[in-house]
């Protein structure tokens, strides 16, 4: 997990929100705040593949300040739990979270909606 730009506190927040959706839910989440090398698309899916035998379980979200972007990755088990109109809605609110000026509240909720959807459906 990368947090660039934020505070020790916010970063330790997101990583407990991160540890307790893993949890609840069985999957992996990670989390990646920065500026991509190549296309967003492609440097979150890089980033998911990079967990390699754990990729199938894992979900990346993939944070783009500077260029307002935001990216969810799914392994293929965790589709089953989390299908693309679910991470779709959740982004959907994260985003709207992120142009209000609020990044870690955005990623928070995001987290914690994503492993709360994996859980329901466990």
């Amino acid at each position: 997990m990368a947090m660039r730009g934020l505070t020790s506190t916010q970063a330790d927040d997101i990583r407990q929100a991160l540890t307790v959706a893993e949890r609840r839910s069985g999957l992996r989440f990670g989390a990646f705040l920065g500026p991509p090398v190549g296309t967003r698309r492609h440097f979150a899916e890089r980033l998911h593949a990079a967990l390699g035998e754990e990729a199938d379980d894992a979900v990346v979200i993939f944070v783009d300040v500077a260029g307002r972007a935001l990216e969810i990755v799914t392994g293929e088990n965790a589709r089953r739990r989390l299908p693309d109109t679910a991470c779709r809605l959740t982004a959907m609110s994260m985003a709207t979270a992120f142009s209000a000026g609020d990044l870690v509240g955005g990623l928070l909720y995001g987290i914690g909606m994503l492993g709360e959807q994996a859980t329901a459906r466990r």
